[in-house]
């Protein structure tokens, strides 16, 4: 049976912790939560991690390349051990729209080498963008965060199946997590397909029944394929989408 991760954003930590509970109690078939680094909320992700572990155990949060020194890494590598996070995801992370904020040149290989140095017993995931470049530059990229010590990956939301078989074949014998996230305006279809240059097919439409569809599609190829599931509903009434999946 796959595994199935539900990103919630850290907007505060009261509701944060509501959600999770929320979730923990009503759907079991949630393996664990996946949390965002992102610099408009106060709450920074290993932080919002270490509050939810009493309600999930399984708690993974992002960490920005960008935004760590490899000679200075003490703090975070410290917090982790410290509150006994298993698992983080690390991504290359966007720069901060306000200027004051200090970024380096880290990239996700050498902040992947680096806290699989010092924590050899951290699982390690890394980030798979299939929009990107090219299939074949991704997929050496790929190889490049697997020699520098990721243990596993999540993707980019895929829209269309059969881009997903296409992609998995790379990636099968290794811990993958297949993203999905439903979208249901035309704004939000507009910034995946220009900012992420997402591809959306021609049956696709714009309702919770085709994204609820969708999901449920893709959750029984990972069965079938031994891949895991990576859902994020992005600006969607969460209730809403898990039980149109799961009951």
């Amino acid at each position: 049976m796959n595994k199935i991760l539900l990103e919630v954003i850290p907007r505060d930590v009261p509701t944060l912790l509501s959600e999770v509970s929320y979730v923990k109690n009503n759907f079991s078939q949630i393996s664990g939560i996946n949390i965002p680094d992102l610099l408009r909320f106060e709450t920074r992700s290993w932080v919002a991690a270490s509050k939810i572990q009493d309600i999930f155990p399984n708690v993974i949060p992002h960490l920005r390349a960008i935004d760590f020194d490899l000679d200075h890494c003490d703090r975070i590598i410290e917090f982790l051990q410290k509150h006994s996070i298993s698992s983080v995801v690390v991504i290359k992370g966007d720069p901060p729209t306000d200027m004051s904020r200090k970024v380096y040149q880290t990239t996700s290989t050498k902040l992947i080498k680096k806290i699989k140095k010092e924590m050899s017993s951290l699982k390690v995931y890394a980030a798979v963008d299939q929009y990107r470049s090219g299939i074949k530059d991704e997929f050496d990229y790929i190889e490049m965060k697997i020699d520098a010590g990721a243990d596993g990956f999540l993707t980019q939301p895929f829209f269309d199946l059969r881009l997903i078989d296409i992609f998995t074949e790379k990636l099968r014998g290794k811990e993958v997590y297949i993203g999905i996230s439903p979208v249901t305006n035309e704004k939000s279809q507009s910034y995946w397909e220009s900012r992420n240059r997402a591809y959306f097919p021609k049956d696709f439409q714009l309702t919770m029944d085709w994204n609820v569809k969708f999901a449920k599609e893709v959750i029984g190829f990972c069965s079938q394929n031994d891949f895991n599931t990576y859902l994020m509903p992005i600006r969607i009434n969460i209730e809403v989408y898990l039980s149109g999946i799961f009951k």
